[in-house]
Formats: C-alpha cells, structure tokens, sequence
C-alpha cells in the first residue's frame, strides 16, 4: 500500500521537471509574461515578461500522478482524496481566469474582486458541503465538524458552521501563499516542505488508525481520519511536483505559478489539514504564510490608525530586500523559518499521540 506514495512523489517529479519546460517555450511563445508593480525593489523589473501561469504544470502533473500511482498499484481513489484534488483544481482554475484576465486581456487587476470571491466561494463551498458526505463502513466521512488541532476536539459545531470555517481556512491559505509569492521558488520551495509533513503525517494516522483496532502501537490515541493512506498520497504527488516544478523556478526563475498556482496550493493545504484533522495544526506547519499574511495585516493596520508604516514594504520578504538582502538570501533565510516550523508542528504532532500513551 505504501507503494502509492512512492510513485506519486516519483511521478509528479519527473512530470513538472519534464514538463514545465514545455509549458515555458508554450507561453513564451504566446507573450503570456508576468506584469512587475513599479513600486516594488528595482531588482524585480528585470522579471517582467516572464512566463507566469505556471501553476498549470504542477496541477496537471499532482492529478496524473495520483491516479498514475493507482492505476500501477491497483489500488482505487477515495473520495477523500478526489476532494482535495477538486478543491486544488477548482482554486486554480479561479486563479487561471484571474491570470488570463490579467496577462492576455492586459487588465492589470486581473478578475474583479466580486467575482474573483464568488468563484473561490463556489469552489470552497462545494468542497466543504462535499465534504461531510460519503460516510464509510464506520460512519467516517472526509471532513468532520468538530475543530481539529491534531486530532477533532471540543464541541460539534455543526454543519453551517463548520462550511464557514472551511471558507475561512481556504480563504485564508490561499491568499497567503499568494503573498508569499513574490520572490522566485520562495512559495514553491515552502510549500514542499508543508507537504513533506503531511505525506508523514498521513502515513502515521493510517499505521495509528483506530480502524487497526488489533495493531494499535498506542490504542488510546488513535486517530479517526477516513482515509489517512490516500491523503499522504495526494500530500507525495504535491511534494513531488512542486519540487521539481521548484527546478525551474528558482532563482533565477524561468517561469512563475501565478494565481493560478498560488490559489491552488492554499486551497490543497486547507483541504489537506481539514481531511487530516489537523485544522489549526496547520497554522504552524505553514508559519512562513501566516507570518507573511501578518505582516500586511500589520502594516495595513498601521497605516489607517497612525498613517505610519512597520515595514518598508509589505508582504515581509520584501522589506528585508529594500533593506539590502539579496533576493536569494530572503529566500534561503524564509525557507529555514519554514523548516522550523514543520519541526515544531510535527513534533506537537508526535507529542499529542505520545501524550496520550
């Protein structure tokens, strides 16, 4: 069974390192290049005109390499893992029109904002509704609606909210990973590492399932995920693909993920966390993206209360630029914050099973 996850990650690595070249000569040739603000470090106007979209490579290549590693195992998808491809694939659709609009309409704003907001909407809501149903032999269904850190605790908050807490994770991650990119391989490269944790995490809920009832290394901390296998799958497929998309777009970058990557990679991280039971663990593991979506919260704040500034620049890895770093050292620096991050969260993880031993 843990085959799956190993030709998942292989499969998704060998495709966007393959393909995204082709997908760079694709919109290189179309003129689909990257809009520059005027505003941000001089350093950023020699990126204008970059291909950008590039989102497309590693969603295309995270499905193919998911159904891939089923079709070579023999093994079916589960609706756990079908949803969180669907919501991965329906942010990044919403962010394909944004980037469409944007680069080949020339309107720099890209989708209005209402309609931008009613298609992550749509997309969210579908997802959460979705979510709650399709209950396996022992009642399991792929999201719950009980708030969840590392496994579901407290009280049931009920269906309605729960599809409101849902919006908000997704909501929320989506656009933080879009401000966290804005430096080359600083969203892509973090990312990875958030799906690195959660390809462990899944392969640790599905050995510690409560479903092994008899094989249990811990019997009073087993955790209730309906399809812990199939979410480290999925988690393998995106590690893998983002990684070798990250080849390409590294510093120096040959290609940008655009909206059209940056919506689908906070979507699939909300997913992931919600069908894992790991809701508000995801804060932690993704810190670099809540610490970025912070600091514009910060300095926007500011600004309206006392018309100054915290930072040079908001998101933060820009005023660590104009303060002088090189774009590469923000990046490598960020990347290390991230790392720190996945350490804690997963030994909070490991903690809380071994708590309660």
């Amino acid at each position: 069974m843990m085959k799956q996850i190993l030709f998942a990650g292989v499969i998704g690595l060998f495709l966007t390192l393959v393909g995204t070249p082709l997908l760079i000569k694709l919109l290189a040739r179309k003129g689909y290049g990257q809009y520059i603000r005027d505003d941000g470090p001089r350093e950023h106007a020699s990126k204008r005109g970059t291909p950008t979209m590039g989102g497309i490579a590693f969603i295309l290549a995270t499905v193919a390499a998911y159904f891939l590693s089923k079709a070579i195992t023999g093994y079916t998808p589960t609706y756990s893992g079908l949803l969180v491809l669907g919501l991965m694939v329906g942010m990044g659709m919403v962010g394909f029109l944004d980037d469409y609009i944007k680069i080949v309409k020339r309107r720099s704003l890209g989708l209005r904002a209402k309609a931008k907001m009613a298609g992550q909407l749509i997309v969210g809501i579908a997802f959460a509704v979705l979510s709650l149903q399709f209950a396996d032999a022992r009642g399991q269904t792929p999201a719950s609606t009980k708030l969840s850190f590392i496994t579901d605790f407290g009280w049931t908050i009920g269906p309605v909210l729960f599809v409101v807490w849902a919006l908000f994770m997704i909501l929320a991650m989506s656009n933080g990973v879009n401000l966290t990119d804005g430096l080359d391989g600083l969203a892509t490269g973090a990312s990875v590492l958030v799906f690195g944790a959660y390809t462990f995490i899944g392969v640790w809920q599905f050995q510690e399932s409560c479903a092994n009832g008899e094989t249990l290394t811990n019997p009073g901390a087993c955790y209730e995920v309906r399809d812990p296998l199939d979410l480290a799958v999925v988690a393998s497929a995106l590690m893998g693909s983002c990684l070798g998309f990250l080849w390409w777009n590294t510093s120096p970058a040959k290609i940008f993920m655009g909206d059209t990557g940056s919506l689908a990679l906070g979507g699939v991280l909300a997913g992931l966390a919600i069908c894992s039971r790991t809701e508000l663990l995801l804060a932690i593991l993704g810190g670099l993206f809540v610490l970025i979506t912070m600091s514009v919260v910060i300095q926007v704040g500011s600004f309206k209360l006392t018309g100054k500034r915290v930072f040079r620049m908001a998101p933060l890895q820009h005023h660590f630029e104009l303060k002088g770093w090189s774009e590469v050292l923000v990046v490598v620096r960020f990347w290390i914050i991230q790392g720190i991050c996945v350490i804690v969260g997963l030994g909070l993880f490991y903690a809380g099973w071994a708590a309660d031993k």
